[in-house]
């Protein structure tokens, strides 16, 4: 395993002080660079973790907050934040460029070679970077089959994956269609995947908190989590490959 270093960034966005997790592969030259966007609840050690595999894979990661340190226990106070949030595609874009100037400003990372993986809300953002003419290599999401303002999706330069859950009652079958149909309509290079059984965040483990509350409809899949994780790094091998 390589060694990779990570550290805190303090940037603003949303009108709070932010804490993303940068996570930079080994050596000293430039690499291709991921924009890693977390789920509703805010950035916690699981998508921490994922930045350090991808920085592994010679990535260098950043994995954006959502909510200036914070990480909801109680799906009401995330929903409370998020559903306005999810409701203006400005406020998300503008998040989105905060988090991706940062990203840009690292030296290791190579401009020229980034793309986005985000699940739920950060997924969500991910693709409002997309229509908002953001040049990434590559779109994967996760629980973020969202559509966007009539016609912008044509500004997407870029193949987009999104997987979902076929039991994901957030992201239900017409949800699916829309998705799919906008992009079909804009020309986008998409591929959409539903893993048979799997509820919403079926890719994330379960955690051991003591002021954890879940929402009815979410549930890990473990089979798929691993799948799940599969296809988005084949994503990026495909679309962004580590090359020395």
């Amino acid at each position: 395993m390589t060694t990779i270093t990570t550290r805190t960034v303090e940037y603003p966005a949303d009108g709070l002080t932010m804490f993303g997790h940068l996570a930079l592969p080994a050596g000293a030259g430039r690499r291709p660079a991921v924009l890693l966007g977390p789920e509703g609840p805010g950035l916690n050690d699981v998508l921490r973790h994922r930045a350090d595999a991808l920085a592994e894979l010679g990535y260098v990661t950043l994995a954006f907050d959502l909510h200036g340190g914070r990480w909801f226990t109680d799906p009401q106070e995330m929903l409370a934040r998020c559903t306005p949030l999810l409701a203006d595609p400005d406020r998300m874009r503008a998040m989105g460029h905060a988090a991706l100037d940062v990203l840009r400003a690292e030296p290791r990372t190579d401009p020229g070679r980034i793309a986005a993986i985000g699940y739920g809300t950060g997924g969500a953002i991910a693709l409002e970077l997309g229509r908002d003419g953001v040049d990434f290599r590559a779109i994967g999401t996760i629980n973020a089959v969202t559509t966007g303002r009539p016609g912008e999706a044509a500004r997407i330069r870029c193949p987009v994956w999104a997987g979902v859950g076929s039991e994901d009652p957030m992201m239900p079958a017409a949800q699916r269609d829309a998705f799919a149909a906008e992009m079909q309509a804009a020309g986008v290079d998409w591929r959409l995947m539903v893993y048979g059984g799997a509820l919403h965040a079926f890719h994330h483990p379960p955690i051991d908190h003591p002021d954890q509350i879940l929402l009815p409809g979410v549930g890990h899949h473990p089979r798929h989590a691993e799948r799940a994780w599969h296809d988005l790094v084949g994503l990026l091998t495909e679309c962004v490959p580590v090359t020395e």
